[in-house]
């Protein structure tokens, strides 16, 4: 991947992570290696029960064992909840406590608590609890949630529907009506498992002044903090929430958690510091999950491909309990579903349902991932129903660049876009002719082989501000405060690219500072592929600021008129006379020594929120060859080509790594990755011996390109990638697998493409008449 530099070299450079040493060396800290003295440890006995009234707990075989210091149920902790505001209008939003109480809802749950002198020690205690249940029947799929007579997987409500969400732009009555062909889809998004190498955990301290100290492995650490004040009651302000090295998220650390409440409540119940590290069984069960949604679709078109109309109805499942974030991805769908294309009668209908499964939230896409596979799978399938070619379908709505800013159908405004330039960008990489024929030849032989396309968007950014300061110390070196907490991300490097570049220093001049919400202001935090957008605007803009207050000191110092200040290395310049220089160390100097001009005040920091109360919008093509085999099922995927249209790079090793990581998950969903509960609830798939991540072996060989379409609306001209592989690369294979099991009369298999489902499709096409002549 390649791009133009800026003048002074440093934006558009592939700088390799300055972060990366002192991980790479084992030298990082993270939550589970903060050690304090008298640290005590925390524990929880889990239900196995998917649904289930307690009827008692037995807690004396765990309070009688020698170091254990508390152990508590939810009768102990009933004044504490995870507080969870309505995102929509009439969301139901039951119970949410620390501990349960009454029944369970979820495998998983936990049930009571134990504080003990060592971890072991907890977990032996948390065993000895004893508890009677009285199991209720439980329901496990959403779509099965909304049958008549289903079970209520919260016996709190009257339905299993959490909320009914709408949107609607245009006349798609009529546009269905005047529609001389209608295709029709139900696609299922299998359950996803985030699966951060690092599990969640907490260390908490109460502080002899009152104040709590917490360690976290969090994506959020200002949010985390608001959520843990509101649930425990506590100031705010007397909470220090720190996020140390982060080992991945994807959405899944974002939300406030049981266990985190929990633990304060009880460091400061006993006044001494308390650890919770989740174990992996743990977080496979107790961290939200994210996809399970399924849509059913209709696409209302004239014969020769013209979109006229689409309707889209989201049955999303939600799982037991909510979280801050739960309620959100399903929505992604009322502001994407008309993907690349010019559908201005679009009817979208989002159904959230309660099941007694865990809980769903954000999980790389966050929502986008489904939208772009019904929107592409419904493309693919009209134009063969159609006898049309599904590129020159594509390209026959694609929005045109000088639509741009365009307003789809369901209100949402796109910045800037030339889909057929990136799409033509992957038909050149991929040699998509060539691919064809090879395919058409393969085909000959009777071999399963099937080229498919993908074209997206990918909104990034939003969810409110986000913070950035930018101060010159005395000594003129830079240190830059962002809200933005990094995860893996790249901050400390592709940031201090942005800085230095701006202010025309070098990058060991400027120092990234974050997580820590005693140093750093207000801020929102790194998800939704937001860092640059939001983190990375917000310094640019108060980068700007310091400038133009460091020219009029800099005019000052060699009594020049600002207006003749130019940036030069290292600090300004009297334009035309270069040697009369005045360096940052010197401007410095003088903003802190009081040699300002006249009524300016002294220092030189700057802090901006930055909202532009707008997403970015990003797009890319994706091209994917796969071959399945006919004996077994095996799918391989021989070629897939990413080209992505991210904005302006600031990195692009960094941007090229995102591409990879979000393909590395994308491609997960598509082939192996699938969280599976049995139908009593039991989680099938909680541990590694079955769950089937993605591995490095099983990767196959990314070819990955870009186009450069600035973002008008940002300082930066950029846009998110973090999340373009989730998005493209799975309806890419979706519609490739589709294109291979097409002489078999097969048009739709739902993602993961597992060999023992290809292979009973295979053999099902095969015992069909039409499939054997």
């Amino acid at each position: 991947m390649t791009t133009d530099h800026t003048p002074t070299g440093l934006i558009g450079a592939s700088i390799r992570r300055v972060e990366d040493p002192v991980l790479v060396a084992g030298k990082g800290c993270y939550v589970d290696d903060i050690q304090l003295p008298g640290m005590l440890y925390l524990a929880f006995l889990r239900t196995t029960y998917p649904h289930a009234k307690i009827i008692s707990i037995n807690t004396n075989a765990a309070k009688a064992m020698a170091g254990v210091l508390a152990v508590v149920t939810g009768e102990d902790v009933k004044q504490l909840n995870i507080p969870v505001a309505p995102m929509v209008q009439d969301q139901k939003i039951p119970p949410h406590p620390l501990l349960a109480r009454g029944a369970v809802h979820e495998a998983g749950v936990a049930v009571a608590a134990v504080v003990a002198q060592s971890r072991a020690l907890a977990q032996d205690a948390a065993g000895a609890i004893e508890v009677e249940y009285e199991a209720l029947p439980s329901v496990i799929d959403a779509e099965k949630a909304l049958e008549p007579g289903a079970p209520l997987a919260r016996e709190e409500l009257n339905s299993n529907i959490c909320y009914v969400a709408t949107k609607k732009g245009g006349d798609v009555d009529t546009a269905f009506a005047q529609a001389e062909h209608i295709c029709r889809m139900h696609i299922a998004s299998p359950r996803q498992v985030a699966l951060a190498i690092e599990p969640r955990g907490i260390v908490v301290k109460p502080e002899p002044t009152g104040d709590l100290t917490v360690w976290l492995s969090t994506q959020a650490p200002h949010r985390v903090r608001g959520d843990l004040a509101t649930a425990l009651g506590f100031p705010e302000h007397k909470i220090r929430v720190i996020a140390p090295d982060v080992g991945g998220g994807f959405g899944s650390k974002g939300p406030l958690y049981r266990e985190y409440v929990l633990a304060c409540h009880l460091a400061l119940k006993l006044g001494r510091p308390i650890k919770w590290i989740a174990t992996r069984s743990e977080d496979f069960v107790t961290t939200i999950q994210g996809r399970d949604q399924a849509m059913t679709s209709e696409l209302a078109l004239k014969k020769d491909g013209t979109i006229l109309g689409l309707k889209v109805r989201v049955v999303a499942n939600l799982g037991a309990y909510l979280y801050s974030s739960t309620a959100g991805p399903p929505q992604r769908m009322m502001g994407m579903a008309p993907g690349s294309y010019q559908i201005q009668n679009c009817h979208v209908e989002v159904v959230a349902v309660f099941t007694n499964t865990t809980p769903t939230g954000p999980y790389r896409g966050a929502g986008r991932p489904e939208s772009v596979l019904n929107i592409e799978r419904l493309i693919d399938k009209a134009a063969k129903e159609l006898g049309l070619d599904r590129l020159a379908m594509r390209r026959k709505n694609f929005i045109r660049p000088e639509q741009f800013p365009y307003k789809t159908g369901v209100g949402v405004e796109y910045d800037s876009g030339d889909y057929e330039k990136s799409l033509a960008e992957a038909m050149r990489l991929s040699d998509y002719d060539k691919l064809i024929r090879e395919r058409d030849a393969a085909r000959g032989r009777g071999e399963l082989v099937g080229v498919g396309v993908s074209t997206f968007v990918e909104p990034s950014g939003g969810a409110g501000f986000e913070s950035g300061t930018v101060r010159v110390e005395r000594t003129g070196e830079i240190t830059v405060l962002t809200g933005s907490s990094s995860h893996g991300q790249g901050h400390e490097t592709s940031y201090a690219q942005v800085i230095a570049d701006k202010m025309h220093v070098s990058m060991d001049h400027v120092a990234i500072r974050h997580g820590d919400t005693l140093a750093i202001q207000q801020g929102v935090g790194t998800f939704g592929s937001r860092s640059m957008v939001m983190g990375g605007g917000s310094m640019t803009l108060a980068a700007e600021r310091v400038i133009q207050k460091a020219r009029r000191i800099a005019a000052h110092l060699v009594e020049a008129a600002p207006e003749d200040m130019m940036q030069a290395d290292g600090g300004f310049a009297v334009a035309g006379v270069p040697e009369k220089k005045v360096t940052w160390r010197q401007i410095a100097a003088a903003a802190y020594g009081g040699r300002v001009p006249p009524g300016m005040e002294p220092g030189l920091q700057e802090t901006v929120f930055f909202d532009p109360r707008r997403e970015a919008w990003g797009f890319g093509a994706h091209v994917a060859m796969v071959r399945i085999d006919r004996e077994t099922g095996k799918p391989t995927i021989e070629k897939l080509v990413l080209v992505d249209d991210c904005g302006v790079i600031i990195n692009p090793m960094i941007v090229e790594g995102q591409v990879h990581g979000g393909v590395a998950q994308g491609l997960g969903e598509a082939l192996r990755e699938q969280m599976l509960f049995g139908e009593e609830g039991q989680a099938l798939t909680g541990t590694l011996m079955n769950y089937a991540v993605m591995r490095a072996g099983d990767m196959p060989h990314l070819t990955v390109g870009e186009t450069i379409t600035p973002n008008p609306f940002n300082p930066l001209g950029v846009k998110g990638v973090g999340e373009a592989g989730t998005n493209g690369a799975p309806p890419a294979v979706a519609n490739a697998m589709m294109d291979a099991l097409a002489p078999l009369g097969i048009d739709h298999i739902d993602m993961p493409y597992t060999a023992p489902k290809l292979w009973e499709a295979i053999r099902q096409a095969e015992r069909r008449p039409a499939a054997r002549s």
